[in-house]
């Protein structure tokens, strides 16, 4: 009797990696772009595994790991996403050996690496007079545009936590927000005197003519009376920025680390900045101490004789 024809060992490590992807998908409920980053993550392992003539997982070694990052490392791939491949390939071995006890898991004694922090990027006061610069008058969207920008600046609001603004959150008499923002958390933020004249402009002038006798709970609406959506908000900006000769890459998220940035270079306190952002550990807005700490060593060592 002909014995039957052993599997292709190829399918070993693709039939394992469809496994996995399909538990992140049922049992983590993973997002379908981190899906597709794990799958990328896999494959490329995968590739390096066949020009080695390795077929199956159970044939991976400390050393052949080793190996890959080496390779990915001579191909020019940022720490940040091997630092990701390593998080997806520890992730798929657990599994693996959840699955099976016993299974082979070289990636049993490798730790996770630690994320640096990344410092975020805020724009200078001439950057943000450039971009806040009084806009055509005649032009309703214009306004509707500006008093967003300027109240995005003097509270230093998500961008959703802006697009989303009730209309009876807005306390002109007192000149603060009424903010729900992460956790369901509401918080009072308070703007100043040139975000209210805009906002007042827009309100009696410019909201009555985009709503067209609609009605709307929404303090900023969009052609179609409702809510502006995150990407077009993102999208004004950017216009408004290229606009304004402004070379950086801006996002909303920039103003609201300008809006911070430039607080705590002037001496506001620490707590207080973290109680407007919404942050609810104060490590969190340290970060912006970091900013101009940097700022101040760029300063020194740029002007010092002997710096």
């Amino acid at each position: 009797m002909t014995p039957p024809p052993s599997p292709d060992p190829q399918d070993a490590f693709t039939s394992s990696t469809e496994r996995y992807l399909q538990y992140l998908i049922t049992e983590k409920r993973l997002a379908p772009n981190t899906i597709e980053a794990y799958h990328n993550d896999l494959g490329q392992f995968h590739r390096f595994l066949k020009s080695r003539r390795i077929s199956s997982p159970d044939k991976v070694s400390l050393l052949l790991v080793q190996k890959f990052f080496k390779h990915c490392h001579h191909r020019g791939f940022s720490a940040s996403s091997n630092a990701r491949r390593v998080s997806t390939l520890k992730g798929f071995f657990n599994y693996l050996q959840q699955e099976t006890p016993g299974h082979n898991n070289p990636f049993a004694i490798i730790d996770l690496p630690r994320k640096g922090s990344q410092l975020p990027k805020a724009l200078t006061l001439a950057e943000i007079n450039l971009l806040l610069n009084p806009p055509n008058l005649k032009n309703p969207l214009a306004l509707r545009n500006h008093a967003m920008l300027q109240l995005l600046y003097s509270t230093g609001l998500r961008v959703s936590e802006l697009v989303n603004l009730p209309l009876a959150s807005c306390n002109l008499t007192g000149c603060h927000l009424r903010v729900m923002g992460k956790g369901s958390k509401e918080r009072m933020v308070p703007f100043g005197s040139v975000a209210k004249e805009a906002i007042e402009t827009y309100l009696s002038t410019t909201r009555p003519l985009i709503l067209k006798g609609r009605k709307s709970n929404s303090l900023f609406v969009s052609n179609r009376g409702k809510a502006m959506s995150r990407t077009r908000f993102w999208q004004i900006v950017r216009e408004y920025a290229r606009g304004a000769g402004i070379k950086k890459d801006i996002s909303p998220h920039m103003l609201r680390h300008s809006f911070a940035t430039h607080l705590l270079s002037r001496g506001a306190d620490l707590r207080a900045v973290q109680m407007m952002l919404g942050h609810s550990d104060i490590s969190t807005t340290q970060i912006y101490t970091h900013i101009d700490q940097d700022r101040l060593k760029a300063s020194h060592t740029k002007f010092h004789p002997r710096g």
